[in-house]
């Protein structure tokens, strides 16, 4: 080892790993003993595959995640469009991206910042080998915030419209024509999205909505949301509650997504998206595995530690129900309780 090793490595610069860098600093953690890696620092998927996504989160949430910490230094930012929007309203995160990207160039001025692909972690000695294209960098602790990839079923009979391109309204009509029957699998905050702007927007045939469950609404209580995570809020659950609880449009067929459904109502499609979520991007880690975690505290081994979309925190509600907490304000609030036992848990 040419070097003494950094004292901290954060592996993605999305939310996720923005969040980790500032929440580091304010441990007191010096910015010369912090490395940070990324392929290009543009605040990962969230600042340019979803920005044009209709968020799930109010803006009231988006702005607190901003102040959340000293180290972002947000009371020195110029002023952003999400500033003059309506604080309990959701967005399009793009609103929210700008100011990320902001708060993103900010951090990358206080530690060490190197613009390349982590491509493989190896403990040694107690400290991290952290395998580069061209080089090999060392930590005692590693944060994993790589984000994640949106699921795909791929069935081969029919073509695959790119969750990237379904959820950007441009680019979906783009890749619709009106001789399509559209399979649309899920129904999350995502399909909804989906099957509105292909019914709305769109000039297709018809659409067929492949589903496992029940619609969730989100229901707020004083003092908690149940079905916060999965349940649909905002526009998208008054849209649902009318045209697919209520009175469905003629170009939208539901179906259960049974084999006996697959087998029958899938080959009417000659399109399909994939609205099923998101499994966590892959980094090589030698003698483990799998990258499993511990889902309420994040712990993958002795000072790796997985966070952010890919690492969701597991919660119950009070009425038994666990969730996946994904979401920026939820990002924050997990690690201000996590962060302590972290940078204990060390190699």
């Amino acid at each position: 080892m040419n070097k003494p090793p950094f004292a901290w490595a954060v592996i993605g610069a999305g939310p996720a790993g923005i969040a980790a860098v500032g929440k580091l600093l304010d441990q007191g953690i010096e910015g010369k003993s912090i490395l940070w890696i990324d392929p290009s620092f543009t605040v990962g998927d969230f600042g340019t595959k979803w920005r044009k996504v209709s968020s799930n989160t109010r803006v009231a949430l988006f702005t607190r995640f901003f102040n959340a910490c000293q180290s972002f230094e947000y009371n020195k930012a110029p002023h952003f469009a999400i500033q003059d929007a309506d604080q309990e309203q959701t967005c399009q995160l793009e609103l929210a991206a700008d100011p990320l990207l902001w708060i993103s160039e900010n951090l990358r001025n206080k530690v060490h910042c190197i613009t390349a692909k982590a491509q493989k972690l190896k403990l040694h000695n107690r400290t991290w080998e952290i395998s580069l294209d061209d080089k090999t960098l060392y930590a005692k602790s590693v944060i994993l915030g790589m984000g994640a990839e949106a699921k795909s079923l791929r069935f081969p009979e029919v073509q695959e419209i790119p969750m990237t391109t379904a959820l950007n309204p441009e680019l979906l009509k783009a890749a619709c024509n009106p001789n399509d029957t559209i399979a649309v699998f899920g129904a999350s905050h995502s399909a909804i999205i989906i099957l509105k702007a292909l019914l709305e927007e769109c000039n297709v045939k018809k659409v067929v909505n492949f589903y496992l469950s029940p619609l969730r609404y989100a229901v707020y209580f004083d003092d908690y949301i149940l079905y916060d995570d999965t349940g649909l809020k905002g526009k998208t659950a008054v849209w649902a509650r009318e045209y697919i609880d209520g009175v469905m449009p003629e170009k939208l067929e539901r179906v259960l997504s049974t084999q006996e459904h697959l087998a029958n109502v899938l080959p009417q499609c000659n399109k399909a998206i994939y609205a099923t979520g998101f499994e966590k991007r892959h980094i090589i880690v030698e003698g483990l595995q799998s990258l499993a975690y511990n889902d309420r505290n994040g712990i993958i081994a002795p000072g790796l530690f997985g966070f952010g979309i890919g690492f969701p925190e597991a919660k119950e509600d009070p009425y038994g129900t666990v969730e996946l907490r994904v979401g920026l304000w939820k990002f924050m609030d997990y690690l201000n309780r996590i962060m302590p036992l972290w940078v204990k848990y060390t190699t």
